[in-house]
């Protein structure tokens, strides 16, 4: 099975070729890069919907020595959850190729897609999972045909409060890599809210209070060392939560904030002293990117879920929780 597959909820617009018998055949990708401060909706929808077209063509003519389009089996795009003018982009050249090649068209959960392709790439059965992302931090674990939703975020995701802090020191984005760098060079300590409620924590107030701590004249370095330790332990503890109720041995990480360094670091920390594995996939697939995209639209595709013009409407909210996971036992 060949799906082509369509990734865009927000900074990275990305393509990806999938075959179930070789992997990832071939990707590419065009990342929105803002001139100043963080995403602008529109600015990356506009970005998007010039790439595109160019995106697109570039991994059919890298794939055209073993495949053709017509033996594509299916169009998967990012339904949602993302940034709503982002997602209607990809939308619309998904439908658009899904009528023109005859072919089924699949509206993947974004976030379900991270786990697809992290258990894929890991080969990891049925894992506590910590998705870390620009507007996402969820625990979560499989359960009844669903991906059940154990804690999130009270406010903001990691990745926007790493974002948020990095625009304060006139960072430019993405932030998250450059605060992570700076993050190495702190030596001392400095205490932030430290906020876990429950199965949930929050980000917002710890990143005020690492903003007032730069305003007091702290060094920025220990600042991001600071916030880092800080968040990433609250992190650590409500993974840790997750796997002893379920009595899980195996965390695996997915997401774009998952490629920090001193996060996996800790998670591994915290899984060796349960005697538990910890799971990451590698750095291209942690990012948004059409691969998992595709890889998911072939699950869905041979679990007989397909999406009807009709119902392709983008959905900026969509929880992963919404997803009926028919093809996993």
């Amino acid at each position: 099975m060949l799906v082509l597959g369509i990734e865009g909820t927000a900074w990275n617009l990305s393509v990806a070729l999938f075959s179930e018998e070789e992997g990832v055949v071939c990707e590419a990708e065009s990342p929105y890069e803002p001139r100043a401060g963080g995403i602008h909706p529109r600015e990356a929808a506009q970005h998007h919907a010039a790439e595109i077209k160019n995106v697109v063509a570039e991994v059919l003519r890298c794939a055209s020595s073993k495949f053709s389009l017509s033996d594509v089996d299916a169009v998967a795009f990012s339904q949602g959850p993302g940034m709503g003018p982002c997602l209607r982009v990809v939308a619309t050249a998904a439908r658009t190729l899904s009528l023109a090649l005859k072919k089924p068209l699949v509206g993947v959960n974004h976030c379900v897609a991270h786990i697809e392709i992290g258990r894929w790439a890991c080969g990891v059965e049925d894992p506590v999972v910590l998705y870390v992302s620009g507007a996402n931090s969820q625990v979560l674990a499989y359960r009844l045909k669903r991906y059940r939703v154990l804690g999130e975020t009270l406010d903001i995701g990691i990745g926007n409060a790493l974002d948020k802090l990095a625009r304060s020191m006139g960072i430019s984005h993405p932030g998250g890599p450059k605060i992570e760098a700076l993050a190495e060079k702190g030596k001392n300590y400095i205490p932030l809210p430290y906020v876990v409620k429950g199965m949930d924590f929050s980000f917002s107030g710890l990143t005020t209070a690492a903003e007032e701590a730069l305003r007091r004249g702290h060094p920025a370095e220990d600042v991001c060392f600071s916030f880092q330790e800080t968040a990433f332990a609250m992190l650590a503890e409500v993974s840790e939560r997750a796997m002893a109720h379920l009595n899980k041995e195996n965390l695996l990480l997915v997401g774009g904030v998952g490629a920090n360094k001193r996060l996996q670091e800790m998670l591994r920390k915290m899984c060796e002293g349960r005697g538990a594995r910890f799971h990451v996939p590698a750095r291209k697939f942690l990012k948004d990117n059409g691969a998992m995209i595709a890889y998911t639209g072939i699950l869905m595709l041979k679990s007989g879920v397909t999406t009807p013009i009709e119902k392709s409407a983008v959905k900026p909210n969509f929880r992963p929780e919404e997803v009926e996971v028919l093809w996993r036992e």
